[in-house]
C-alpha cells in the first residue's frame, strides 16, 4: 500500500487525519512503511509529521483528475479514503476483463471459447493481477486504453475518439504525449491517402493541450523536472526548499542505468511489433504498432522507472492485442473454411 497515490483521494485533509484513517486500514507493516520508519525514510517521515510537507506533495496527485472523481464518488458514497482507492481499482480490474473479453469477441467472432480462455489468461497476469491490488491509478486508466483499442478495431469516427483521448487526458494528464502522438500519426496518414490536412485532427490536438495546461495550471503543478529530481535523485521534504537542478549529463546517467533494468518491456514490446509486421501487411495496424511501442520509450524518457512493469504494461497490452488481431486476420479469425 503506497501512501502517495492515497493522498490523491484524501487532499482535502492534513497528513494526522490522513494517517489516522489508513492507521485503522493498513496492516502494521505497510503503515510503519508509510510513515518512513522501516525502511527508514526521511522524506515520508517529513509528509506524516508536517503538514507543510504533506501539502507541497498533492499538486503530484492533483493533476490525475479524472481518477480522483472515481475516488471522491466511492468516498462520498461512504467508504473510507483508504478503501475508496483499493475498490476503484478492484472496479476497474473487473471493468477492464469485460472490455478486453469484448476485444477479443471483435478479433475472434464466433470463438467464444477461445475468447473467454484469452481473457482470463490474460487477467490473471501477475502485472494486472497486482495493478488491481494496489492503491494506484494504472488499473483505472487501463479501462480507458482498452476503450480506445475497442474504437481503433471498430473504426469510430474521429470526434467519438478524439472523446476517448480527451478522457485518457483528463484522467491522467501524464498520457498527452499518447494521445498527441496518435493524433499526429492519425493525421499523418490521413494526409498521405488523401493529401490534405485534416482541419478537425488540428482542432483536436489544440483543445487536447489546452486541456492539459489548464489541469497544470489550476493544480499548481511543479513540473516534470520535480518530479523527476524527487523520484530518481532525491526525495525532498519539502518541494519548495531545494531546487531541482540536475544535468543533462546526470539525466542521461540516470536513462543509461534504468534501461538495462528495462529488458523484459523491451523484449516484450519489441517481440511483439515483430510478430505483428509477420502476420500483418495493413499499414494502418503496422503503423499503430510502431505508435504504441515509441510511446512506451516516450514515457521511459521522462520516467524511467525500469522496475515497474505496471508503468509500461498498458501499453503492452495495447500490443498483444494488435498482434491477437494481426493474427486473426491472418488465418481469417481460425473459421473453419468451407469445402467446395
Amino acid at each position: 500500500m503506497s501512501v502517495y497515490p492515497q493522498i490523491s483521494g484524501c487532499s482535502r485533509y492534513n497528513s494526522n487525519a490522513y494517517l489516522s484513517r489508513n492507521k485503522k486500514k493498513a496492516p502494521e507493516d505497510q503503515f510503519r512503511d508509510i510513515l518512513g520508519i522501516k525502511p527508514a525514510d526521511k522524506a515520508r517521515q517529513a509528509f506524516a509529521n508536517n503538514t507543510r510537507a504533506f501539502s507541497e506533495q498533492l499538486p503530484y496527485y492533483h493533476i490525475k483528475v479524472g481518477y480522483n472523481l472515481g475516488i471522491l464518488i466511492f468516498y462520498e458514497s461512504g467508504l473510507s479514503s483508504p478503501d475508496a482507492v483499493t475498490f476503484l481499482s478492484i472496479i476497474s480490474y473487473f471493468i477492464s476483463g469485460l472490455l478486453l473479453f469484448y476485444i477479443l469477441k471483435i478479433i475472434f467472432p464466433e470463438k467464444y471459447i477461445l475468447a473467454i480462455i484469452l481473457t482470463i489468461a490474460i487477467m490473471l497476469l501477475p502485472p494486472i493481477t497486482y495493478m488491481s491490488r494496489v492503491a494506484t491509478p494504472d488499473m483505472f486508466i487501463m479501462q480507458f486504453l482498452l476503450i480506445f483499442m475497442i474504437g481503433l478495431l471498430k473504426k469510430w469516427k474521429s470526434w467519438v475518439m478524439f472523446l476517448v483521448l480527451f478522457a485518457i487526458t483528463f484522467t491522467r494528464p501524464d498520457y498527452v504525449p499518447f494521445t498527441l502522438s496518435y493524433l499526429a500519426v492519425a493525421a499523418g496518414y490521413d494526409y498521405v491517402k488523401n493529401k490534405k490536412v485534416n482541419l478537425s485532427i488540428v482542432i483536436q490536438a489544440s483543445i487536447l493541450f489546452i486541456l492539459y495546461f489548464v489541469i497544470m495550471k489550476i493544480s499548481a503543478y511543479p513540473g516534470w523536472k520535480h518530479l523527476f529530481y524527487d523520484t530518481f535523485i532525491h526525495r525532498r521534504e519539502f518541494i519548495s526548499g531545494t531546487p531541482p537542478d540536475f544535468s543533462l549529463n546526470e539525466y542521461l546517467s540516470i536513462i543509461y542505468q534504468k534501461i538495462i533494468y528495462f529488458k523484459k518491456v523491451t523484449l516484450t514490446s519489441v517481440a511483439l511489433v515483430g510478430l505483428t509486421f509477420y502476420f500483418s501487411k495493413d499499414s494502418w495496424i503496422r503503423t499503430l504498432a510502431i505508435f504504441v511501442l515509441v510511446n512506451i520509450y516516450i514515457k521511459f524518457l521522462f520516467f524511467p522507472h525500469s522496475s515497474g512493469l505496471r508503468f509500461f504494461f498498458g501499453y503492452i497490452l495495447l500490443l498483444l492485442i494488435l498482434f491477437l488481431y494481426a493474427l486473426s486476420k491472418k488465418y481469417n479469425g481460425f473459421k473453419l473454411r468451407k469445402i467446395a
